[in-house]
This record gives structure tokens, sequence and C-alpha cells, in this order.
């Protein structure tokens, strides 16, 4: 009923985005060919999409980048193994080096600082980008995710699982996301001011951002009623939060 839902919500918001399409490039990522999109003017948000997604389907389609793209630079990245990028079927390729590539897009763009949204496994990317290279950060918006712990069940799960991957994504991808856990540590130190969005219904909430909540109070929190972890980002609440966070950062 959802993926029923999503492609009917795609197809309504598909002369919209003909209207306006996104800048099509690509970049070397450490041997790796990555596809991303641009659209807009000002301060730099980069978008990071979910496991067995892509920059499409996470944030064009369900008009994101368009609505951002009026007041921002939108940059929005297809990771490895996903979408219209590279799909090596080797570890090096995900885990932290996904997060690297995140970097290297902005030093391939020159940027220096920019604005980070990232919804599910793009929410366990933003959160180890916040605790390696605040440098790079200016603020975070966290969909989908909270604090996946360092040596927990819950990050172990990754390297267990017997997926054998989705689509085109290599199973590799998946197994590889435990590497992206943050220690107790790693999580105080994070300074860079950032906000989590979950859905009401979304099993993440009680997974990994009920012990975010605990850990670190300060980080505030924004439920999304009667949403769960496949709509959340399809909803006009995720959009107005992204839209009122950037504003006040």
């Amino acid at each position: 009923m959802v993926r029923i839902v999503f492609a009917l919500v795609c197809l309504a918001l598909a002369p919209a985005l003909a209207a306006a399409p996104a800048a099509d490039d690509h970049f070397d990522a450490n041997g790796v060919n990555l596809h991303y999109v641009t659209l807009g003017t000002g301060d730099p948000v980069v978008l990071i999409h979910g496991l067995y997604s892509s920059e499409r389907m996470n944030w064009e389609l369900p008009g994101i980048v368009k609505r951002l793209a009026t007041h921002y630079q939108v940059i929005a990245l297809d990771m490895p193994g996903h979408g219209q990028s590279d799909k090596p079927d080797r570890a090096d390729a995900y885990g932290l080096a996904m997060v690297d590539d995140v970097v290297r897009l902005l030093d391939h763009l020159k940027i220096r600082k920019a604005h980070v949204v990232g919804y599910s496994m793009g929410g366990m990317i933003a959160m180890k980008l916040l605790a390696t290279h605040p440098d790079r950060v200016r603020s975070a918006l966290v969909g989908g995710m909270g604090w996946m712990r360092e040596g927990t069940f819950l990050a172990d799960f990754w390297e267990n699982m017997q997926d054998r991957g989705r689509g085109q994504t290599p199973a590799v991808c998946a197994q590889n996301l435990g590497k992206l856990a943050l220690s107790a540590e790693e999580l105080q130190s994070i300074k860079v001011p950032t906000l989590v969005v979950i859905g009401e219904q979304d099993p993440v909430r009680q997974l990994y951002v009920e012990p975010l909540k605990k850990a670190r109070p300060d980080i505030p929190i924004v439920v999304v009623p009667n949403t769960g972890h496949m709509n959340t980002v399809m909803s006009l609440e995720f959009k107005d939060a992204i839209d009122k966070w950037l504003r006040q950062h």
C-alpha cells in the first residue's frame, strides 16, 4: 500500500518537476563515479537519501528539491550503490566511505560548509559526518534516524544480515552500515546544531531516537503525527520542518 501511495504522489508531482529540472552531474569519489543534481542559489544544502532509494525518489519526487531551491543551493547526491551512481560490489565503497563521499562532493564543488539533511541511511551518514567532519557542516537535520550506538545489536545487525540486496544495490552496502555507528564519546562531541525529525509510528523512534533523547536531551526532536518510516519524508510536516530549521540557521 505504501508503495502504491508513493507512486501516485510521484505521478502527481511529475509535471511540476519537469518544469524546473535539476542539473545532473557526476564526479569521481576515490574511483567511484557518483551522480548528483543541483538546483537553486544561496546557502548550500546537501540532501542524503535512504537505503535502496535515490536522490530522485527521496528528494526530487516528493518536491523537496524544488521547494528548497527557492532559497538555497540544493545538492542531492546518489550514494554508491544507488540511483545513477556506480554500484561497486566491494566493502570499501560503503560504510565510512560514504561519509567521505559527502566531503569529497563538497570539495568537488568548492564548498567549505553546508547544511546537511539526511533520511534513514542518510541520517546515519549525517550523524557520522557530524562526529568526524564537524568543520564541514553548518547545521544538520536527521530524519528517520537517531543514535545508532557502537557495539550494540542495533549496529551489529547490519553486518550479520543475510539480505542479498535490492534492485541494483549490492548487499554489501547494507552490511556495512554498522560502521556508521557512533560511540557515546562521538555523540557527546557533536556541537553542530542538529534537529531530529521522526514519524510517530516509525519503529526507528524507539530503536534509535529514544536512546538519543536520553543521551542528548539538548538535541530537539520533531515527531510527525500519523506517519511511519516510509511516508514521513513525503509529509508536509517534514518539509515544513526542513524549511523552518534552515531559516533558523
